[in-house]
């Protein structure tokens, strides 16, 4: 019986001309085409969200993945949730890879009033693999815009968040984007000890809350 942390996703140890072989043979144009639909949906920490999704994208490819519907899908996988009334049909019909790819991106989709917690306990508890990964991926993305951010209250909520429910998906799917979500959650609350957040927060908790 294989082990919860046996990764099940086709993954090469190395990129080696086998494997760039079989990349080469995944298109992703039309995909992209479909992205570019984000292009006006901007980011707390600048740029939008079509530079995103081709962020999630390369990250992947750098951990060496090359499963066509993961790819195809990170490419994606904030239309629905960020379009209103998205056609979903634009994606189940786009090529035979279609129907796999939109069941993974509902899979990562925020649904109907789900809350942030709800959602990500969804993937931890009942999400696949590939939705796991995808997940991991889009969320170290993420870490690395929060370089930019400067709210820390969100900074440190963020942080949080990524400490509570990416982190256990990280170490069941992949070990090295655990360790390097590790190292961005460090940094970042690093950045809130050098702003001196930290000691303001107790200040105005003690302020708020006197000791008898």
């Amino acid at each position: 019986m294989a082990s919860k942390y046996e990764m099940k996703t086709e993954k090469p140890d190395q990129m080696d001309q086998q494997h760039m072989l079989a990349l080469d043979g995944i298109s992703l144009a039309p995909y992209m085409q479909l992205a570019t639909a984000l292009i006006g949906k901007g980011r707390r920490a600048g740029g939008n969200m079509f530079r995103h999704q081709m962020d999630t994208l390369a990250i992947l490819l750098d951990y060496g993945y090359i499963d066509s519907v993961l790819l195809k899908a990170s490419v994606i996988h904030d239309c629905i949730e960020d379009i209103p009334n998205y056609d979903q049909n634009l994606i189940k019909n786009r090529d035979a890879d279609g129907e796999e790819v939109l069941k993974l991106v509902l899979e990562v989709t925020r649904r109907e009033g789900e809350e942030k917690k709800a959602f990500l306990k969804r993937i931890i508890e009942c999400g696949s693999q590939n939705s796991k990964i995808l997940k991991c991926a889009d969320r170290i993305s993420n870490m690395i815009a929060l370089g930019f951010v400067t709210d820390e209250k969100f900074i440190e909520r963020y942080c949080d968040e990524t400490e509570f429910f990416i982190l256990p998906m990280a170490i069941e799917v992949d070990y090295n984007m655990y360790q390097e979500l590790i190292n961005l959650v460090m940094t970042r609350r690093q950045y809130l000890v050098d702003t001196g957040y930290f000691i303001r927060k107790k200040a105005e908790e003690e302020k708020a809350f006197p000791r008898p």
